[in-house]
């Protein structure tokens, strides 16, 4: 008589959430805390899943848990069960459906996912949104690390845990006082070489593409202020402390309110292009592609 093979599931779902916290949080502590378990019943969990699978799926580094090649290549598929799991449990337990996680850099959180994000909850009513607005780095961290299902960038870098598809295009604007001296007229470069500047911070993907195209055709600028956001810089400019260079996305509303003045220069204008970022080895759940989907079609 053959003998057949024993395919009863050992692991379980409490086991990999334990896991992923642990993952994400770097000891046992954290990983309860952030589940609401007891240290010793992660501690328990963590262990009987090593036993189970057996491997080890950190490395013991004083008191630190460093995920090491085996945690690794079991997080992405932990990540997505989890997401599943989720998804099943709120489809039958609450009016809402599993929660549609983004991140997104400054000017496409502020300007352009407002708008999507309507236009998708008047279809997916039952869809619970949650945007964390960031630098791009942090997108980069959000969605390798599990904790945003998309990320939203300006631009074309690069990390080796994710993918980054081109989105649409955006174009950079110089704008000023409507009193400006400069304002309303056709301006050449060496009088935005002798103006006063009010830019983004330095690291910040709309400086970096200001940088990239001012620097190529402006051999010095004279930058006054450096600011957080786009809507201090717009306000720092309408108070009549220098030119900005944003967004014509970030800046489309106020120049059409009157209260900052697009300049026209003889520089060649320039675009930059916006980005759509996942994980590489997680597949996205049922919301997050659908909202992707959502986002390519508006695009198109």
């Amino acid at each position: 008589m053959t003998r057949k093979t024993d395919q009863r599931l050992k692991l379980t779902l409490r086991q990999l959430e334990v896991f992923a916290a642990v993952a994400r949080g770097g000891t046992t502590r954290a990983a309860a805390d952030e589940i609401s378990r007891s240290q010793s019943a992660a501690s328990n969990a963590l262990g009987e899943l090593e036993t189970v699978l057996g491997v080890q799926l950190f490395d013991r580094v004083g008191k630190k848990l460093v995920i090491n090649e085996n945690g690794r290549a079991l997080l992405p598929k932990a990540a997505g069960i989890l997401d599943e799991a989720l998804e099943t449990e709120l489809l039958f337990t609450t009016a809402h459906a599993a929660p549609l996680r983004l991140a997104s850099s400054y000017t496409i959180g502020e300007y352009l996912l407002p708008g999507l994000i309507a236009g998708w909850k008047a279809t997916h009513a039952r869809s619970n949104v949650k945007l964390k607005i960031a630098n791009t780095h942090d997108v980069f961290d959000a969605v390798a690390s599990y904790t945003a299902d998309l990320g939203f960038i300006e631009g074309t870098h690069t990390h080796p845990e994710v993918t980054v598809r081109r989105w649409r295009s955006d174009e950079l604007a110089i704008v000023a006082a409507p009193d400006h001296p400069l304002a309303r007229r056709r301006v050449t470069a060496r009088q935005l070489q002798q103006a006063t500047w009010v830019l983004r911070e330095e690291g910040s993907g709309t400086r970096e593409a200001a940088d990239r195209w001012l620097i190529r055709h402006l051999p010095q600028i004279d930058v006054e202020l450096e600011l957080g956001s786009n809507e201090a810089v717009k306000r720092a400019v309408a108070a009549g402390m220098g030119l900005g260079c944003l967004s014509r996305l970030a800046v489309r509303d106020a120049v059409q309110e009157g209260w900052l003045a697009e300049i026209a220069t003889a520089l060649p204008p320039t675009q930059r292009p916006l980005s759509i970022v996942t994980h590489r080895a997680k597949r996205l759940g049922a919301a997050a592609q659908a909202f992707l989907e959502h986002c390519m079609s508006t695009a198109a």
